[in-house]
């Protein structure tokens, strides 16, 4: 038992990093990747600076983003965070309210 329990020791924790950390990232990495190619023109979308504007404009890495009626502005696919669903946002944020009311 002496020279191979360091060893098991270091596969177990290896073991517990990937299942724990490494693998549920790279399945969202994947699923993000696929959501990325899946955008659309006429996709409403929100940026990771925060801006939401509808789609207009698909290039091979870039959207034309119309964040205002005749106001266009150009960002890479790779800075998109997700599509936007404002009903999604308003029941998130109702849920909250209704558990700080709770406590």
């Amino acid at each position: 038992m002496g020279a191979a329990s360091p060893m098991f020791m270091m596969l177990l924790m290896f073991g517990v990093f990937y299942f724990i950390l490494i693998r549920p990232q790279a399945k969202k990495q994947k699923e993000h990747q696929a959501m990325l190619t899946a955008l659309g023109k006429g996709d409403v979308i929100v940026t990771r600076g925060g801006v939401i504007g509808k789609i207009s404009g698909v290039k091979d890495n870039e959207l034309v983003v119309e964040v205002q009626e005749k106001v266009r502005i150009r960002v890479l696919r790779s800075h998109v965070d997700g599509k936007y669903d404002p009903k999604a946002t308003v029941a998130k944020k109702d849920n909250n309210d209704d558990k700080e009311k709770a406590a």
